[in-house]
């Protein structure tokens, strides 16, 4: 597994945390969100009734991994390099791999992910496969996708994962040009699967991130026990309420950590001063029409080629590829 040195993954929590907490409003990177426990905690959230993607998209994948397989693997020596982007618990890619082995495909997988937990956990549920390489890299995505496509061969295509609906953690210009910089390092014959989750009524996703029993707000509220153990911060988790609202003029759930009285916290050595009321912007969730996906793909250099909807879970799969 390739990975960032310890210590610059910390110094770099340490400077966002500083900057982003100096900002009106406050922020916090959702990045950030996935540490051990973070990333255990969004894997209860996906198994949640009210949190429906990533049963959307596992159902999808498995109905369309072959034809994905078919198009990206035109002749019987083909052995496809496939990137993902954000790698979870490897129960999406899996479903890719099996049908890559199914057709009598070898390939080559590169995880991308800042989690170490959910790199390793998603080299064990692809280790159990033959015909599958697996290399894991603790890095950004952007580091990690320039790490992959070093290595690829001329010959064979290059598919890039980015699924769950991770697009929907980039404001739409972030997106935009995170969208480019997949295509610049992508060669025509390549190509891009995106998860997106669309556009649906409000009740539906105020229960999606603020869910009945809560996990959702620990999921939210562990960046702070991240930030205490990792920078010696004194937040107190008591003090701090987690808050999701829908902003519909935006296309997003926005998640908060809102101060529930006046205080003052400290992060390595500086003081940060809370008014009562006064939120920390951890996350944002976009939300997308089918044709503003397509738009997006379009304006980065892709074809659409394949777009597969849910029409019960609103969520979409999206084949772009490069000509």
């Amino acid at each position: 597994m390739s990975t960032q040195s310890s210590e610059q993954l910390a110094a770099d929590l340490a400077a966002d945390v500083a900057r982003d907490l100096s900002l009106t409003p406050k922020q916090l990177q959702s990045k950030y969100l996935y540490d051990a426990l973070g990333s255990s905690l969004f894997e209860a959230i996906c198994r949640l009734p009210w949190y429906r993607i990533t049963r959307a998209e596992q159902a999808l994948l498995e109905r369309h991994a072959s034809r994905v397989v078919a198009r990206m693997c035109p002749q019987a020596d083909t052995e496809p390099l496939i990137v993902e982007l954000g790698c979870g618990s490897g129960e999406k890619i899996v479903i890719l791999a099996e049908a890559l082995q199914a057709s009598g495909h070898y390939g080559r997988v590169h995880l991308i992910d800042i989690s170490r937990q959910a790199l390793e956990q998603s080299e064990r549920t692809l280790g159990r496969l033959r015909h599958i390489s697996v290399v894991g890299h603790r890095v950004t995505y952007e580091v990690g996708l320039r790490h992959a496509t070093r290595e690829r061969d001329a010959r064979n295509p290059v598919l890039v994962l980015l699924l769950g609906s991770n697009i929907g953690n980039f404001d739409p210009p972030a997106a935009q040009e995170f969208m480019r910089a997949i295509r610049g390092a992508l060669q025509p014959g390549d190509a891009l699967l995106l998860g997106a989750d669309l556009v649906k009524p409000d009740v539906e996703l105020q229960l999606a991130y603020d869910d009945p029993l809560g996990v959702t707000a620990a999921f939210n509220k562990n960046l702070l026990v991240r930030i205490n153990r990792e920078l010696g911060a004194d937040f107190d988790l008591d003090t701090f309420a987690h808050v999701a609202a829908w902003n519909g003029a935006h296309k997003r759930v926005e998640m908060h950590l809102e101060s529930l009285a006046d205080q003052a916290v400290t992060i390595a050595g500086r003081k940060v001063v809370f008014a009562k009321g006064e939120r920390i912007w951890t996350e944002s969730s976009y939300k997308y029409e089918p044709s503003d996906i397509d738009a997006m793909g379009h304006a980065a250099g892709f074809v659409t080629t394949e777009q597969w909807i849910d029409g019960v879970a609103r969520f979409a799969l999206t084949l772009l590829t490069v000509r």
